[in-house]
């Protein structure tokens, strides 16, 4: 491949790395062509986008968006992965497409910076979204929330009841 071709191959793929924070590296090595374009196709209605490079140009690209880190990943025939919500959305989904498609292989992915090779792509599927981790933290904040106001709550009805019975005595009782 002639330097010129290799230039505009880094170029194109840093125009689509651009703004890209975290990514997924795959091998596609002895996927059949009839699950290659299944794949590619159920993660591109997922906005799930697979680009297939040498690792040469794929590692420059990576450099001059800041991405460098994920270069430690490519080794052999790689693709990278990126698009989705975030990068745990993309590893969950390559490895439940690694169920029906048993040579696909999830080299590992960067998030935030961190590198999470082939031995924890596993762990990295069980972290939480950001949806999930804002919601967590939702229902942590509004548990002890409720658990105040019922007690207040249930103080004041206490108190209301109270103050009722008394006044149905008084209501009651005989005038002097």
């Amino acid at each position: 491949m002639s330097k010129p071709v290799k230039a505009m191959l880094r170029k194109e793929l840093v125009n689509r790395l651009q703004g890209v924070e975290s990514l997924a590296v795959l091998s596609l090595t002895g996927v059949a062509g009839g699950d290659n374009n299944r794949l590619r196709s159920q993660l591109r209605e997922k906005n799930i986008r697979i680009t297939v490079v040498k690792n040469s140009v794929a590692r420059q690209a990576l450099d001059e968006v800041g991405l460098a880190d994920a270069g430690e990943l490519l080794d052999g025939p790689c693709a990278l992965v990126t698009g989705g919500d975030n990068v745990v959305v993309v590893v969950r989904e390559l490895l439940e497409q690694r169920k029906a498609i048993p040579s696909l292989e999830v080299k590992g992915a960067l998030m935030e910076s961190e590198i999470f090779g082939p031995d924890r792509v596993e762990e990295l599927s069980n972290y939480p979204t950001r949806e999930e981790a804002v919601a967590n933290l939702a229902g942590q904040i509004k548990s002890p929330g409720s658990q105040l106001v019922g007690a207040l709550l249930g103080a004041g009805a206490r108190l209301a009841g109270i103050v009722k019975a008394i006044e149905d005595r008084a209501e009651k009782a005989p005038a002097d």
